[in-house]
């Protein structure tokens, strides 16, 4: 279902730095009415005001997405702001990095879990009898590990998976009443999730795991082709376009797909 972005009331989360901020932004230039939230109140208040001061209309809302009763309160303060919802963007998320042996606490993984699955759950769960109305749109800042297993990645291609699941069972029952886009996201410029990657002692890492290298996408870049995917009602979009070829590959070259991951963790360290 093509989507027209203008006068459309879109909810992003962790919408308060990186993928999130512009997706707002480009939302906003394409005349889109945007609701900001994220757990960082002075980081939203920020975004909401840049969009408001270039002619946009943005509100913040903070949210703990982990809480059921914030996301139920997020989709009512929108409701009774703009009366609808017409797309709900799921972004919030967190990383790891580490080899599953070498973990010494795993009691971020239950965090993994709660922010990149059940977070979404949860706001899935409160928007969608409202996107329901408006033949809306959810949309999944997903990522290659959803597809595959991926090195010192097992808590968070584990969370990934399961929303893949999750969303596509979503979009088997609501079949031409709500489309779900999952974009698929490999190596992104400018965003601050790999510098808040949990380690293997349970702490978050003091300075980034894997660099940016020449393969990585601006963060521009990628936004834009996620905009362009919403407009055009796709399912799925691949971002660059060579993650499409994981499932080909996961079915009939394990082997080589799976060399090329650990290459590429290897390679990074």
């Amino acid at each position: 279902m093509k989507i027209a972005i203008d006068k459309k009331v879109f909810i992003v989360t962790g919408a308060s730095s990186g993928i999130g901020e512009e997706i707002c932004k480009q939302l906003s230039k394409k005349g889109a009415i945007v609701v900001c939230a994220a757990r960082r109140k002075n980081e939203l208040d920020r975004v909401s005001d840049i969009i408001n001061k270039s002619d946009g209309v943005c509100i913040p809302i903070q949210t703990d997405i982990t809480i059921p009763t914030q996301c139920q309160n997020l989709i009512d303060k929108t409701l009774d702001e703009f009366n609808q919802i017409d797309g709900l963007v799921l972004n919030a998320g967190i990383s790891m990095w580490a080899r599953f042996e070498d973990i010494t606490n795993l009691g971020f993984f239950k965090e993994l879990m709660d922010v990149n699955y059940f977070g979404a759950v949860n706001c899935v769960h409160s928007a969608l009898p409202h996107l329901k109305k408006t033949k809306g749109v959810i949309v999944s800042c997903s990522t290659g590990q959803a597809l595959m297993g991926f090195p010192r990645h097992s808590g968070y291609a584990a969370s990934k998976h399961a929303l893949h699941g999750f969303l596509s069972t979503i979009a088997i029952e609501n079949k031409n009443e709500v489309n779900i886009l999952e974009a698929v996201l490999g190596w992104i410029r400018g965003t601050n999730l790999r510098d808040n990657a949990y380690g293997p002692t349970g702490e978050v890492q003091k300075k980034p795991p894997k660099h940016d290298n020449k393969e990585s996408i601006s963060l521009d870049q990628c936004v834009s082709q996620i905009v362009f995917a919403i407009e055009k009602g796709k399912r799925t979009t691949y971002i660059p376009k060579k993650l499409k070829y994981i499932p080909f590959l996961k079915a009939f070259a394990r082997w080589y797909l799976e060399e090329r991951a650990d290459k590429a963790v290897e390679k990074s360290n």
